[in-house]
């Protein structure tokens, strides 16, 4: 399932063939649409699809996964054996341009006060030279025709290869991925683990090679952008993130372009930062990490990272309670599994975690706040969080707090405690 067989696949698709312009016109095109899929026929010059993935149901669908019991049955997948990936020797790009250009493909530019136009939906390949291929999501600020610059989040994966190939690591930014490569690329698997190899675990995965630089692409991906770290910095923002809020302005890597190629007749896949779409491909993978780790201490039925906490700051955690103590276990799991997180409920087996009336209907008859309230003070927090404490050069620190919102009763007084539908 490739990214244009998933937007032929959306019944609800709204097309658009209005010509439009890159800068924000585009944009507010895409918002008012939310939440269906929109594809616009002629972004200066060229299609621009976005909000396709900005529906759980949906992008379930595309993976082959039953939206019941959905985080089991993608964890599942995602710890098999089972994987198909097919390496070949062809170059990459149905066509190429002749000259790099980097406004000659529609990159946007989302809200006013934007540094600039930014590529935001694409999953960057670097090869590391200690653990190997490596998948990740960074935003890239277009800055001229061949260059840009990228925020690149300090100790993580790309950020540790940019140090160990001295600042001049090559990379492949592939736009207009196919799902299970976009999955990937936003979980955060140890070090050794090749998220490639989690793609192909969800879809049949074939690679082809770029020209110029020695990474290997998925073949049906819509635009490639070939390029070369400079060891240079530069001044990369403002830009909206993921809570609505602006994130500040840092000096950041910036990155040559060599190459631009892409498949006949291209879709751009454009991610409207902050909306629907970005929540769902930046939260979900939080929610497996959650699910995974709150696994290991007790019986765990679902995760959701919230629309209300950005599908960042705040958690719902689903579990059977089996003893006592299971509900402060959870929440413990939780913050380890997903350090950005501020706020977290765990709840029990009757309660829906992606329905905030029936969450908050637990609060309300199964919690008291000097018996089942966790408060830790000056945590690693989120960047994303503006009411953190942010000190340059430092990870940022703040405040969590658990809700322990399960039956505290066995036996007979349980039946106290019953939600009656």
């Amino acid at each position: 399932m490739d990214f244009r067989s998933c937007l032929a696949s959306r019944k609800d698709l709204i097309v658009s063939d209005d010509s439009l312009d890159a800068r924000l016109d585009a944009s507010q095109r895409i918002i008012a649409a939310e939440p269906n899929p929109i594809l616009l026929k002629d972004v200066s010059g060229m299609s621009v699809a976005a909000n396709l993935f900005a529906d759980r149901k949906a992008y379930a669908k595309d993976l082959s996964i039953p939206l019941d019991n959905f985080l089991k049955h993608l964890s599942d997948k995602l710890s098999s054996d089972h994987r198909v990936l097919n390496e070949t020797d062809k170059i990459y790009g149905e066509e190429a341009l002749g000259n790099v250009d980097l406004s000659a493909i529609p990159v946007l530019t989302h809200y006013s006060g934007d540094g600039g136009p930014y590529i935001t939906s694409a999953v960057w390949i670097v090869n590391d030279p200690e653990y190997g291929r490596n998948l990740s999501y960074h935003r890239m600020m277009v800055t001229s025709d061949k260059e840009g610059t990228v925020r690149v989040v300090e100790n993580r994966g790309m950020h540790q290869a940019l140090q160990r190939c001295n600042g001049e690591a090559e990379v492949a930014i592939c736009i207009g991925a196919s799902p299970a490569v976009l999955l990937a690329g936003a979980c955060s698997p140890a070090d050794q683990i090749d998220e490639m190899h989690l793609a192909a675990r969800l879809d049949d995965i074939t690679l082809a090679k770029c020209k110029f630089i020695d990474v290997q692409v998925p073949a049906d991906t819509e635009i490639v952008l070939e390029g070369r770290f400079t060891r240079r910095m530069s001044q990369e923002g403002p830009f909206v993130d993921i809570t609505g809020t602006w994130d500040k302005v840092r000096q950041q890597p910036v990155i040559e372009i060599l190459r631009i190629a892409f498949r006949e007749n291209p879709i751009y896949h454009a991610l409207i930062p902050g909306k629907a779409e970005h929540r769902i491909l930046m939260g979900m993978p939080k929610e497996l990490d959650i699910y995974a780790e709150v696994n290991e201490h007790c019986h765990c039925l679902d995760a959701s990272v919230t629309e209300g906490g950005s599908a960042w700051l705040h958690a719902v955690v689903q579990i059977r309670k089996e003893k006592a103590a299971d509900g402060r276990k959870a929440l413990e799991a939780a913050f380890r599994a997903h350090k950005s997180l501020k706020h977290c409920v765990v709840v029990d087996e009757d309660i829906n975690v992606h329905d905030m009336h029936q969450v908050e209907w637990a609060v309300a008859t199964r919690f008291q706040a000097d018996r089942d309230l966790i408060v830790t003070k000056d945590q690693p927090s989120s960047s994303l969080d503006p009411s953190a404490n942010h000190e340059e050069g430092r990870k940022s620190r703040g405040s969590k707090m658990g809700l322990d919102a399960t039956i505290k009763h066995f036996g007979e007084r349980r039946k106290m405690f019953e939600r009656i539908s």
